[in-house]
């Protein structure tokens, strides 16, 4: 993240929750980055997934946003209004641009969350490369009212029955190592677990370390070494 940035950022929180709430953030980010850069991978093959329904919670509605014009003024306030408003809308545009593609997730049209999808590549430099008909799942949040509640499970496993409909290739995820919650959400999905690794990126090239409970397929591997991304096993 660009120092600029992440200013910005620090100064909307503290705006928002003053001296000591922002010092505590600080201290739980630095403990994350320097203690816990492990992340957990896991992998959903979509034609599993062909002959699953798309079914949600009566009280549960799933919307699909290809561009930003099909997000509503409310529900992109929602969205840009948790951090720095003007950076978040400028990743929301910057996503689109991409062909990245949200999904929104509402309780009695309410926005409860929304994660990202894109296929074929991803938007930061990833552990492997995906395929032409891969898709990435990335950036989820729940709002504070709604978690607890199974509302990210239900999205995940909404969103795998629909990509399933449109390509035969695989889903991808991870999860911080810390984040208990995330982890313990993805494990009530379609999703299994490929092991753990860490990255680096370094002057746009990005070093993976593959922990050795890591199951990934050879020639996923084997495509790294031909890559750009230099990869480890230990």
């Amino acid at each position: 993240m660009a120092i600029s940035t992440a200013s910005s950022r620090l100064k909307t929180y503290y705006a928002r929750h003053g001296f000591w709430q922002t010092v505590y953030r600080l201290g739980l980010s630095a403990k994350r980055a320097l203690c816990s850069s492990r992340m957990i991978l896991f992998c959903c093959d979509l034609s599993t997934q062909a002959s699953a329904t798309a079914h949600l919670p009566s009280t549960l509605m799933v919307e699909r946003c290809k561009n930003q014009t099909d997000l509503s003024l409310r529900d992109l306030q929602a969205i840009s209004s948790f951090w720095n408003p003007k950076l978040a809308r400028r990743n929301i545009e910057d996503r689109f641009g991409l062909g990245a593609t949200i999904w929104l997730i509402k309780v009695e049209d309410e926005l409860a969350g929304y994660g990202w999808t894109l296929r074929g590549r991803t938007v930061e430099p990833h552990y492997f490369r995906l395929e032409p008909d891969d898709v990435h799942l990335f950036d989820f949040h729940v709002f504070p009212p709604y978690r607890g509640q199974g509302v990210n499970p239900s999205l995940v496993s909404y969103m795998l029955c629909c990509l399933a409909a449109e390509c035969q290739g695989r889903a991808f995820i991870e999860a911080a190592e810390w984040n208990q919650a995330q982890l313990a959400s993805l494990r009530r999905t379609p999703f299994h677990r490929l092991g753990s690794a860490r990255k680096l990126t370094l002057l746009r090239h990005t070093l993976v370390c593959w922990d050795e409970d890591t199951t990934v397929q050879s020639e996923q591997k084997d495509a790294l070494k031909d890559s750009s991304i230099p990869t480890t096993d230990r």
